[in-house]
């Protein structure tokens, strides 16, 4: 009690601010790893840990020596096991967005939404089929590493090829992290919902259903019919519009948009409305 008792107002402003930052950057870095294998590996390093603690508290001497001779190595272990998210880390630091937001701003939102209904009208003009999912808050790398890794920036023109039929990415889901393309012929969860229109084929039952599990946000282009359709939220609006296609991307995915404009209201003001 005395440590309480002979602190200044000064001293608890500075312990204050540090909890603040330390607890900042344990958010961020659980964010940086959720939705990846790291999540796995770090509920395995919380098991040693408990581990090591029981046989500290009970005073089980083999156990504790044996759990020792593990953390003198574990440090070299732990760089080299979380060496993917320890890199995005510091690229993130050297953008100056792990402080931030961590998504990209205004005018680079309007360059990739652009970029990618220049590809959707031509593949919807000659009927190739594509789908094409925006990452959010939710991390999608369990379905990105059912597929073929890319890291690449996005242009019209890779969108296309991607597709064109026949070609080695063209079958599968197409997967967008912080403004690139991480992925292409990515597996998605189909969607069960038993209400789906018995017309919509795979690829919209894959937007439909990676949109249950997750806050991402699909685009799908139909094979048949050429129509364009967009999938949140488990719900499907079929042959959109150009206009309300554009105006809904950006309100889902500009990192300035408020939760207001990603309100269900859309949806509601939708004739077409379908559910998934």
């Amino acid at each position: 009690m005395s440590y309480f008792t002979d602190l200044t107002w000064k001293e608890t402003i500075k312990d204050i601010i540090d909890i603040l930052i330390v607890s900042y950057i344990i958010y961020k870095v659980l964010n940086m790893v959720r939705g990846t294998r790291a999540v796995q590996l770090l509920k395995g390093i919380l098991v040693l840990v408990f581990i090591w603690a029981m046989s500290t508290v009970l005073d089980l001497y083999t156990l504790k020596w044996l759990m020792n001779q593990i953390y003198t190595f574990g440090i070299f272990a732990i760089f080299i096991i979380f060496q993917p998210e320890l890199r995005r880390g510091l690229e993130q630091l050297g953008r100056g967005r792990f402080f931030g937001r961590g998504s990209e701003n205004d005018e680079e939102t309007s360059k990739l939404i652009g970029e990618v209904i220049k590809a959707l009208n031509y593949l919807s003009q000659r009927k190739i089929g594509a789908l094409i999912v925006f990452e959010r808050k939710t991390g999608l790398n369990e379905y990105t590493e059912s597929g073929i890794p890319m890291g690449s920036a996005v242009s019209s023109e890779l969108l296309i090829n991607i597709f064109i039929p026949n070609t080695p990415l063209h079958d599968g889901a197409l997967i967008m992290q912080d403004g690139q393309i991480a992925a292409a012929a990515c597996y998605l969860p189909l969607s069960e919902n038993p209400f789906i229109s018995k017309e919509l084929g795979t690829r919209h039952r894959a937007a439909i259903g990676i949109s249950e599990v997750a806050d991402s946000v699909s685009v799908v282009v139909s094979e048949e019919t050429g129509q364009i359709s967009l999938a949140i939220n488990g719900q499907i609006v079929r042959d959109i519009k150009e206009e309300s296609l554009i105006s809904k991307l950006h309100q889902e995915l500009s990192p300035t948009a408020s939760l207001k404009e990603k309100s269900s209201a859309f949806w509601k003001r939708r004739g077409d409305k379908h559910h998934g």
